[in-house]
């Protein structure tokens, strides 16, 4: 059984970020880069599947510029055999439809029996790849993800509702996107990563798989929140009162 694990480069989770001064985007320069949490959910999880027998063989594809491979290199040494990366311009903003036009693609090539994802990025904060993936395959889709079992060529995903847990049974090949309650990834081991700088990564471009990637979206401004407000003392419970009723307007 082959799997697909589609992983983004992303500013890791543990780093603040903050604008261009000219309000143009998301200032990247010497940030740390990471795998986006919850794409590294779900390369733990085919990592799992692989150990209980369930999986055979489990691909990374990525798509971003040159040092995305880092991030493929990091999956591979976390337990991944080979990996995918679609090269992209650094400057480029990449959108969901046509990340999701290109995975698709791959999918034709490599006809995967399961596709695992991160239910969105951290950074986009879009949640829209795998859904958008699913349609354009026409593959079956389980989303949020917090518990994956493969039996007799179905895959149960289990995912949280407002009323409580859900679990649906999809025929494979299917996608499932990953929730962050669905496991803990681990730490790659030395040895892993040093073998993982030998497992191969095959590299192309967008325009070879003949997809456009031209962004149909303008960001206008990118500005930080603005920051709260210093706190007040009151003298009485009147004057607070007052305060949250005329001022706060809360009440």
């Amino acid at each position: 059984m082959k799997v697909l694990v589609a992983i983004k480069r992303a500013v890791d989770y543990n780093v603040k970020v903050r604008p261009n001064s000219d309000g143009s985007g998301v200032d990247l320069n010497n940030l740390k880069m990471s795998i986006n949490p919850f794409c590294e959910i779900a390369v733990e999880e085919a990592v799992r599947l692989k150990e209980k027998g369930a999986v055979t063989e489990i691909i990374v594809v990525s798509l971003g510029p040159q040092k995305a491979q880092e991030q493929v290199r990091a999956a591979l040494a976390m337990g991944a055999d080979r990996g995918i990366l679609i090269k992209i311009e650094e400057t480029i903003e990449i959108e969901p439809l046509a990340i999701a036009k290109c995975l698709k693609i791959v999918c034709d090539e490599e006809k995967p029996d399961l596709v695992l994802m991160g239910k969105q990025s951290i950074d986009g904060d879009n949640n829209q790849t795998g859904q958008m993936l699913a349609a354009l395959a026409r593959y079956p889709q389980g989303t949020f993800a917090s518990e994956v079992v493969i039996d007799n060529g179905s895959v149960f995903v289990t995912r949280e509702i407002d009323g409580g847990l859900q679990t649906i049974k999809l025929a494979l090949p299917a996608i499932v996107t990953t929730d962050l309650r669905l496991n803990v990834p681990r730490y790659a081991s030395l040895p892993n990563i040093m073998k993982a700088k030998q497992k191969p990564i095959r590299e192309i471009t967008a325009e070879e798989l003949g997809v456009d990637i031209t962004s149909r979206v303008s960001i206008v401004s990118v500005s930080a929140p603005v920051g709260r407000p210093e706190g007040v003392k009151v003298g009485s419970v009147d004057e607070l009162l007052d305060k949250l009723k005329n001022e706060a307007k809360v009440i």
